[in-house]
């Protein structure tokens, strides 16, 4: 049964403009229409926002989304393709992992410094 793409978001979970920007940037295609003019999107519509959503919940930017998909929807990848996307976004996530550490430290030190006085808070401004 053909869905409208209000019904397509609330079945994966997003807005409407939500749809209409992945189908801008190129990540959904663009839909049939029906007789009355109307988008008219098909289970595979709603497969494939349901692995871009899970995707970005995931922490993939657009970008390495569409690097997914373009496999995908090339259907011939190797195991090596795949494995190398999911080593490039585990460094970014390590990274990540590793900036908020620091930030963890500097703002552990914010209680301290500031029993201590203003002044030592400028001495420390550089620390975040």
């Amino acid at each position: 049964m053909p869905l409208r793409r209000g019904e397509l978001a609330r079945r994966a979970g997003c807005n409407i403009e939500t749809v209409r920007y992945y189908e801008r940037i190129g990540l959904m295609p663009n839909p049939p229409r029906s007789e009355n003019g109307f988008r008219s999107y098909e289970e595979r519509h709603l497969t494939r926002l349901t692995f871009i959503r899970r995707a970005r919940e995931l922490g993939f930017t657009l970008e390495e989304v569409q690097d997914l998909l373009r496999l995908v929807d090339g259907g011939h990848y190797t195991c090596a393709q795949v494995q190398e996307l999911a080593l490039r976004h585990t460094d970014d996530i390590q990274r990540k992992i590793n900036d908020l550490h620091r930030m963890q430290r500097a703002l552990k030190n914010v209680g301290p410094m500031q029993r201590r006085g203003s002044s030592q808070m400028s001495h420390h401004r550089n620390s975040f």
